[in-house]
């Protein structure tokens, strides 16, 4: 097990990613974020904090993607975790999915499709903790706090205090 990511180095790509997001926006008027439970969701609150803290409040909410997944069949069945749609809605707005890791790609699709059901954005755009690479499908980050190339046996684990009582992103060697 390699750590890759303290609980510092989370902050500062999580600032950084705030950054990015106000200069490629033009501003914060038009941005929604959404979370993807579980990880990506704290995320999001996190990355909205920075933004408000830089330049202004931003509406954030949560997208659960669990009914959209392709793989449901193969996982043991998981209890549905709330969406919270920020009150302004998404219709027209420029909305930012906010997930903790960007592997495959089907977390992110599925997502889209929980999306496409509640409204219609002018923009999505994706931002990340860790891309890791090994895509399966052509989606790519907006936003990445740290890209990490990994061996496809490899798990990539990520640990917020709000959930695991610490910050840190590590690399598990596979089976």
């Amino acid at each position: 097990m390699a750590t890759v990511l303290d609980a510092g180095e989370i902050g500062r790509a999580l600032k950084r990613i705030a950054h990015e997001i106000i200069e490629h926006n033009h501003g914060l008027e038009n941005v929604v974020l959404l979370g993807i439970p579980t990880r990506g969701a704290f995320l999001g609150e996190r990355i909205a904090q920075f933004l408000g803290e830089i330049q202004s409040p931003v509406p954030v909410g949560t997208l659960d993607i669990t009914l959209h997944r392709d793989d449901l069949r193969m996982r043991p069945p998981r209890p549905l975790l709330p969406t919270l749609i920020p009150a302004g809605g998404i219709e027209g707005k420029d909305v930012i999915l906010v997930d903790d890791v960007l592997f495959s790609g089907r977390t992110i699709r599925a997502a889209l499709d929980a999306l496409g059901e509640i409204g219609r954005p002018k923009t999505v755009q994706l931002a990340v903790l860790v891309d890791r690479g090994h895509r399966e499908l052509p989606i790519r980050a907006d936003y990445v706090g740290k890209n990490i190339p990994t061996a496809a046996s490899e798990t990539v684990r990520v640990q917020l205090s709000e959930i695991d009582g610490q910050d840190g992103v590590e690399i598990v060697a596979g089976a």
